[in-house]
């Protein structure tokens, strides 16, 4: 069923401009395409668009734009501050509509021509503003996620640096990047200078670093390290290059730790100011930081009028195959959703699955598992379920009861 009759405005949004296309009625095109920068002169001059277009139709247009990341964000900001109404459309519906045409034709004014289309064509559901402060919680977990990937990196180069260095200081600490364990190593770098050094300066070192151990456990660690420096395979560094990129790589693992510090504070502070985040939080296995990322990847529930659109959201629901009489038996997720949702609702499902997590989930797993069904499907199956929990729990506003 397609859209009542009426104006609307497409509008084709790239990096730092729009391309824009009117319609009066359906197949009533008006004027020429449109072109704005997204500065306040380019966005003065699409509410004059509108303000024409008002005028001509008798009545308020509709702006339709695709949703393309970042870029749509200053105009959306835009016509939300001048009350005018808009639909952000799944890049992927407008991308079959494109597909469908037999004119192979790609240009920013086409698709805005097109997006005015497919407007009359399909059945939007209007756009339902995210609340300024779950859009704060979903950028700050994914700035969290973003330098956690980078910090692994960094872990990863500065491994590749110690094997060539100084292979057994790794297994000196409990954690090879506490600030103790980088400092240290910082400060003296070579198996050699440990030696130099000696005992007594580098227990004295350990115990400034760190003042809440015992002398006892300074004194044990500083003759670890003396042993691994005798026994280190390089007698002699090769390349001066080496120790320029290891103290290069521990002042970056440090700057990341301390940025991911306050970031996580950040992120539950905010989220502690939303009683959904404690809602979530009450279904065992799920954490402070995964509870995070859910919600701000969720927003708001009333977006969603059924645990069905939730899940496709998330992307975990199952593809559909059938041409004729053949109809595919085995389905696998869409995958078309939040990456960030799906991937914490998977790390909820293992930490929901350990023997201190959920009871209920634990036995709606192994009754998959006891009907034949493979692992991974078993797991999806524990995704979807706890989604459509979550979903129930945020619209009552209840807490999570397991089973006894």
């Amino acid at each position: 069923m397609g859209r009542s009759p009426g104006s609307v405005i497409g509008l084709d949004i790239s990096k730092g401009k729009s391309d824009g296309q009117v319609f009066l009625d359906k197949g009533q095109p008006f004027g020429h395409p449109f072109c704005f920068q997204h500065n306040q002169d380019g966005l003065k001059q699409l509410l004059d668009v509108i303000t024409n277009v008002q005028i001509k139709a008798e009545k308020a247009p509709i702006v339709i734009l695709e949703s393309t990341g970042h870029y749509h964000q200053a105009v959306i900001q835009y016509l939300e501050e001048h009350g005018i109404l808009f639909l952000v459309v799944n890049p992927l519906i407008s991308h079959q509509a494109k597909k469908s045409s037999l004119r192979k034709v790609k240009t920013d004014a086409v698709d805005a021509f097109r997006l005015c289309e497919l407007y009359y064509k399909e059945e939007f559901e209007d756009h339902k503003k995210r609340g300024v402060q779950l859009l704060n919680l979903r950028h700050l977990t994914r700035q969290y996620d973003s330098l956690t990937q980078m910090y692994v990196q960094v872990k990863l180069q500065f491994q590749a640096v110690l094997d060539q260095v100084f292979p057994d200081y790794r297994g000196i600490f409990g954690d090879l990047y506490s600030r103790v364990s980088l400092q240290l190593l910082k400060q003296f770098t070579t198996p050699t200078a440990f030696q130099v050094a000696g005992e007594a300066n580098i227990a004295n070192t350990i115990t400034c670093l760190c003042p809440s151990r015992s002398d006892r456990w300074a004194d044990e660690k500083a003759g670890l390290i003396l042993a691994a420096a005798a026994n280190n395979p390089f007698q002699k560094v090769g390349y001066s290059s080496h120790l320029i990129s290891l103290v290069l790589y521990i002042d970056l693992l440090l700057q990341y730790q301390e940025h991911l510090s306050h970031l996580r504070s950040q992120v539950d502070a905010l989220a502690e100011e939303v009683e959904a985040y404690q809602i979530i939080q009450s279904i065992p296995g799920i954490g402070s930081k995964i509870a995070a990322t859910i919600l701000s990847e969720i927003g708001e529930i009333h977006r969603f009028n059924h645990a069905k659109k939730l899940v496709a959201f998330a992307g975990i629901d199952p593809s559909v195959y059938a041409s004729g009489k053949f109809t595919a038996t085995s389905n696998r997720i869409t995958k078309r959703g939040s990456k960030k949702l799906r991937h914490a609702l998977y790390l909820a499902v293992l930490c929901g699955l350990r023997k201190s997590g959920s009871k209920r989930l634990r036995e709606f797993y192994d009754k998959k598992r006891e009907s034949g069904k493979p692992y991974r499907v078993a797991l999806i199956a524990c995704v979807n379920k706890l989604l459509h929990w979550i979903y129930a729990l945020l619209v009552k506003q209840e807490s999570f009861v397991d089973l006894a």
